[in-house]
């Protein structure tokens, strides 16, 4: 009797406890064992997670297919999965998606906001493998629908400066800065070793895994937490990203940098007029350690740091007024720390495409009566003592100045 009580309660432990194993989520080792993704791959870590939770999936014969590329389908519905957004219903009706696996997970997708039919009048196309910059929009979109200063966000970066080869080079629309804007400044997506976007790139399915984990972070911050993204915005709706990267100036009030923007400087002598259209600030003190999102737009090994002071690059133009205006003209007419500066040092402006001061001589780069438009390198003071203050300012020809200060 007694030895068949502790058989059945023996029995009863067994079978309560098999259940509970079916209803926990399966290890990730064990949901990303596939025999195309070893311990040793680099995004094993990302996709044991994402297989884990659910977001991707193998192909049912024991691969994961890390190296494929993925497909719009395929990355609607990890998005459907992974995104915490509010479903706005309403079921969205692509032409060529009836009966396809992925029906109903890329109409939750474009439900949460990540696109609409009106993106793709032509259908849906599943199967073909997404593009790195749709990839970009779909993601943004979806923080957007989620947070209405993303949206903001969009409209701030609409004129900014994207720090990609593309930028100079073509290849960035611009109705997707503000898409890729985001996907840079948040850290979701990032740029190539090459510095380019590649936004007719597609990305491959471990490529996702990583990209995914990163989105299941982000939709639960502001983008106010974003210190890149905040130097976009900045520089799209001021020109400079100086109070985002160093906090200890401010502007004299009323005359940020900004008010001069675009108008003339006259450089000593009336030998030229200036025009500045950006100033772009760099806290840090080596090339790896830049303290802006900018950072190897404008900077590499060659360039010199000092202790003393912060880095400035400015996007200005020229207009000579006399023949034999060269780039010393230049430099030796220039009145402020702020008004320009020497060429940008190393490979940076050839690798991105923008134009920088000769290295010497410079007697054919500037031309009477012709504006050029160059990028240039200053600098201004890092520090002060107690009780004083350090004063930068630029003085346009109609009166008007910008004027920014730190003291201690």
């Amino acid at each position: 009797m007694f030895k068949a009580m502790l058989m059945t309660i023996f029995a009863g432990a067994m079978i309560l406890g098999t259940a509970g194993a079916i209803e926990q989520p399966m290890p990730a080792a064990a949901a990303a064992a596939f025999k195309d993704v070893s311990v040793s791959h680099w995004a094993y870590q990302a996709i044991n997670d994402a297989v884990s939770k659910g977001y991707l999936k193998g192909d049912g014969s024991g691969k994961f297919r890390p190296n494929d590329p993925v497909t719009r389908a395929e990355f609607a519905a990890i998005l459907a999965r992974v995104s915490t957004n509010e479903n706005a219903g309403g079921a969205a009706a692509f032409s060529d998606l009836a009966g396809h696996w992925s029906e109903k997970e890329v109409s939750e997708a474009a439900g949460k906001g990540f696109f609409s039919p009106a993106d793709y009048t032509n259908g849906f196309k599943p199967g073909i493998p997404l593009t790195r910059v749709e990839m970009a929009k779909w993601m943004a979109s979806g923080l957007a629908a989620r947070d209405g200063e993303y949206k903001q966000a969009f409209e701030d970066t609409k004129d900014t400066i994207v720090p990609v080869t593309e930028y100079y080079k073509g290849g960035l629309n611009k109705a997707d800065y503000p898409y890729v804007s985001v996907m840079l400044g948040t850290g979701l997506m990032s740029g190539y070793p090459d510095d380019s976007f590649g936004g007719g790139k597609t990305t491959t399915r471990a490529e996702v895994a990583v990209i995914i984990q990163r989105y299941e972070t982000t939709q639960t911050k502001e983008p106010k937490a974003f210190k890149g993204l905040n130097e976009l915005r900045e520089v799209g709706t001021t020109g400079t990203n100086l109070r985002t990267v160093i906090p200890a100036y401010q502007y004299a009030e009323g005359h940020e940098l900004k008010t001069i923007l675009g108008k003339d400087v006259s450089l000593r002598n009336n030998t030229g007029k200036v025009k500045i259209y950006h100033y772009i600030f760099m806290s840090g003190l080596s090339a790896d350690q830049t303290g802006s999102i900018y950072g190897r737009m404008f900077v590499d090994e060659e360039t010199p740091f000092f202790a003393e002071t912060y880095q400035v690059f400015i996007d200005s133009s020229v207009l000579p007024g006399k023949d034999g205006f060269k780039d010393s003209t230049y430099t030796t007419g220039l009145k402020y720390s702020l008004h320009g500066g020497s060429r940008v040092f190393g490979s940076s402006p050839k690798i991105f495409g923008y134009i920088t001061l000769p290295s010497e001589g410079g007697v054919d780069f500037f031309k009477k009566g012709e504006q050029t438009r160059f990028w240039s390198r200053s600098s201004i003071k890092r520090f002060v003592k107690y009780g004083e203050s350090e004063i930068q300012s630029v003085f346009a020809d109609d009166g008007t100045y910008g004027s920014i200060l730190m003291w201690k």
